[in-house]
């Protein structure tokens, strides 16, 4: 990208979306402990603190903040903010956008929908790279893996959750495709980092965590982080399926679908080089306990419904 692009000062103003969420909640107070001024956007009224203000608004509605920012953060998702950033006149020198990994993971996808939505991904990323450089706009993507930290993520946390109240847990044997959890306070360091680095600007990043592990031994790792500890089931993977399917016909497990189980065989590992060599990306090595899993104060041991 062009030199002109360049912030010329250290950026003080930012707009963010997508702040109440699990990422943009640990961004926002990165930028408020810096001494940012922070506008964050959220569809339902919330309490501000000082350097702060909450405004009501979403993605669909005409822009009613203010005309410019230093930093313009997207948190949510994507394809509902490249086509806003398309089609608003905000002014903004610099641009950091949250993506994923799963575009490129469900591109292949057995299941159509998925691949509609990797598909919706990839244009999403087009659209904002496009309208950011006939602007004049330095923008970086941000692709995370699989997300924990916050105990609202869907994979790690509603696992938890499943095997504390059953008291076990159950996983094909073929479960050994790889992964690399990305704690959600790397994310939005990240997020920090990239801000002034001219060596980011116009290009995306994957994120994943700073270790690379079978899926068996990471849900192993989330299993030890409850009390009592919840068994680990092995079971040959037909016979996982056949109980899968058994259960969406009862109208249970309607997040994990035969496309699912597919990738937990599959190793989604993601080069994470650039990134660490660009901004100096130093993710943690996959320690989570029950707090990072929403189940702090959680009884443990209930029985399934």
């Amino acid at each position: 990208m062009e030199d002109s692009t360049h912030i010329e000062r250290e950026p003080r103003t930012a707009l963010v979306f997508g702040g109440s969420g699990q990422i943009g909640e640990r961004l926002v107070a990165n930028l408020l402990s810096q001494g940012w001024t922070v506008t964050a956007v959220s569809r339902q009224p919330r309490t501000s603190v000082a350097g702060e203000a909450w405004l009501v608004a979403d993605l669909f509605g005409a822009w009613q903040g203010p005309a410019r920012f230093d930093v313009v953060f997207s948190c949510g998702p994507l394809d509902h903010f490249a086509r806003w950033f398309a089609s608003t006149s905000l002014e903004c020198p610099r641009i950091v956008a949250f993506g994923s990994t799963s575009m490129e993971v469900k591109q292949d996808s057995i299941e159509p929908a998925e691949r509609a939505v990797a598909h919706r991904m990839r244009q999403a990323e087009t659209t904002l790279f496009v309208a950011a450089s006939e602007r004049g706009v330095a923008a970086t993507l941000l692709r995370p893996t699989l997300i924990y930290g916050a105990g609202r993520d869907k994979t790690l946390t509603v696992i938890a959750d499943i095997a504390r109240r059953r008291g076990f847990c159950v996983l094909p044997f073929a479960a050994n495709g790889l992964r690399q959890p990305v704690h959600v306070q790397d994310l939005a360091d990240a997020a920090m980092q990239v801000v002034a680095r001219p060596e980011t600007f116009g290009k995306g990043y994957a994120l994943g965590g700073g270790e690379t592990l079978p899926y068996t031994t990471m849900v192993r790792r989330v299993l030890d982080a409850l009390r009592p500890r919840p068994r680990l089931l092995r079971v040959p993977t037909s016979l996982f399926r056949w109980a899968l399917h058994r259960a969406h016909a009862k109208g249970r497990l309607q997040g994990m679908s035969d496309a699912t189980l597919a990738r937990m065989c599959e190793p989604l590992a993601f080069d994470t080089a650039p990134a660490r060599r660009d901004f100096g990306y130093a993710p943690r090595p996959f320690m989570v306990d029950a707090a990072m899993l929403g189940l702090a104060d959680a009884p443990a041991g209930e029985a399934s419904p």
